[in-house]
């Protein structure tokens, strides 16, 4: 390997003798961010006795983490590209690990919460540094492959973090789910240091400071909109306000990385069909998903009545699914035989199916929704991995840090309008079929007013009604915006097959 194609960023010549290696190691990176994203939900209770924390006090312990995170990922994306994929991934290690140390040992809520957003800077640093190395050190004929495994630990990340969790803090202190990251991120920083090869984008050296700025501050604050209405309303001021001044902050980002020469995000990506075709089709695949396991687990506890371990439990098919076909490298497989938009078209619309099948059988038992979460999880593991791949393509090797800031940041924001659209289809059809019950849009509120047996049944099932509705408008949501993606592509690559033959 020269030193020219190290430092330029494009793609190292021939495969990489230590590529699995490499790639074992940055997905256990990896997986140890996602697993903080879900392992802290267990600790609440322990979080709440030991430290004295607050209601508000958890909301920031789980949400300063995601907020910072979601927050720098374009910036992120653009400093590995900048100064160095591997620089950064060591730096993301660093602070990922210090962060940890500090929150084992945090003393109070506050210092908990400072620590949180110091793991949430090193969570982005990886997130975008992992898919971004992936790139340079795969060529065509294996990258699909190996981004299929890459997607596979965000769905392992899911499926575990919660299980981990609960056996961890029945053997120790809350702080053990923290500080089990250090020998891991230890072993991470030996493994990069001594494996992985550097790769940066040559041009552009000089830092875009007010476009990270406006980056930042502008998906901050939709990110925050999109985690606090829930809580606050959609309709709230505070949720409002944010979501303004996030959507005003982007638009001057948008317009600022127009005028510049050497912009983090080269707007110029958007009127690529393949660009656009993927970047719909991952946000309605995070829109379906997020929106989905929001409603799948009031299903299972409201409608079923399992209890909220069991709950967890019986969502852990689809994630498991999603692990078993990437493992297999079926969707890798399929990918050069039907093309990108084909299984693209194929992933989603067994989501969607997915998805109908829930809202349709899943009322009258586990079996319906077993069945539909699998078809869900042979949907995921098709789709995502694909237009990950179709993402990463689309935009210049040297750009990968900033594309693979682009596919975290759609994630995000596909998981949250997922869950903002489906939750207000459900209260909307839940409050119109029972109108008269005071607090119709909260389930246990209004089962608390209810004064009869029956009234009581009527309630359960309006609400298991407004799953349904809102379980369908997902579904035709999702196959929509497959066959949409699955055209923007094919499209694409018929203008790329015009082009090659001029």
């Amino acid at each position: 390997m020269t030193a020219t194609a190290t430092e330029t960023g494009t793609a190292l010549p021939g495969r990489h003798p230590q590529r699995w290696i490499i790639l074992g190691v940055i997905c256990l990176a990896q997986l140890t961010v996602l697993l903080d994203n879900t392992v802290l939900s267990v600790a609440i209770p322990s979080l709440t006795r030991e430290l004295d924390a607050s209601t508000a006090d958890i909301q920031w312990m789980i949400n300063a983490y995601s907020l910072v995170q979601s927050g720098l990922l374009l910036t992120a994306g653009n400093a590995a590209d900048r100064y160095g994929r591997k620089k950064m991934l060591v730096a993301g290690l660093a602070l990922f690990g210090i962060g940890s140390l500090t929150a084992g040992l945090a003393q109070s809520s506050a210092q908990l919460i400072a620590a949180r957003a110091g793991m949430g800077v090193g969570g982005a640093l990886l997130m975008t540094t992992t898919l971004a190395v992936v790139v340079q050190i795969f060529d065509d004929t294996e990258r699909v492959k190996a981004i299929g495994l890459w997607s596979t630990v965000n769905s392992l990340g899911f499926a575990a973090g919660p299980l981990i969790g609960g056996v961890m803090l029945d053997h120790f202190w809350w702080g053990a789910i923290f500080l089990v990251n250090i020998p891991v991120v230890a072993i991470g920083l030996f493994a990069v240091v001594a494996l992985v090869p550097e790769s940066k984008n040559p041009q552009g050296d000089r830092p875009d400071l007010l476009g990270a700025l406006l980056s930042t501050i502008g998906m901050t604050a939709v990110v925050y909109a999109i985690i606090s209405g829930p809580e606050h309303g959609w309709t709230s001021t505070q949720v409002l306000a944010s979501a303004v001044t996030g959507v005003l902050v982007l638009g001057v980002f948008v317009l600022w990385e127009l005028r510049i020469p050497h912009p983090m995000l080269d707007m110029h990506f958007f009127r690529n069909q393949r660009f656009i075709g993927a970047v719909a089709g991952a946000i309605l695949v995070a829109f379906g998903m997020g929106g989905s396991l929001f409603l799948l687990t009031q299903h299972l506890q409201f409608v079923l009545g399992y209890g909220p371990l069991d709950a967890g439990l019986r969502t852990a098919p689809l994630a498991l699914t999603v692990v078993a076909l990437n493992l297999t490298g079926v969707g890798a497989r399929l990918l050069p035989r039907i093309g990108t938009p084909g299984t693209i078209a194929v992933g989603m619309t067994l989501v969607s199916a997915g998805l109908a099948s829930i809202a349709l059988l899943g009322a009258d038992g586990y079996g319906g929704m077993l069945l539909g979460l699998v078809t869900m999880g042979a949907g995921v593991a098709l789709s995502m991995p694909a237009m990950a791949n179709a993402i990463m393509g689309a935009i210049p090797p040297e750009k990968a840090g900033v594309g693979a800031g682009v596919n975290g940041a759609l994630a995000e924001f596909g998981n949250g309008l997922g869950v903002a659209v489906l939750g207000a289809v459900l209260n909307s059809r839940f409050a119109a079929l029972v109108p008269t019950v005071a607090g119709a849009v909260s389930l246990p509120a209004a089962l608390a007013a209810a004064g009869s047996p029956g009234e009581r049944a009527r309630i359960s099932d309006a609400f298991a009604s407004g799953l349904e509705t809102s379980q369908l408008v997902g579904a035709v949501a999702v196959l929509a915006g497959g066959l949409l993606a699955a055209v923007l592509l094919r499209r694409a690559e018929r203008a790329d097959e015009v082009r090659a033959a001029a």
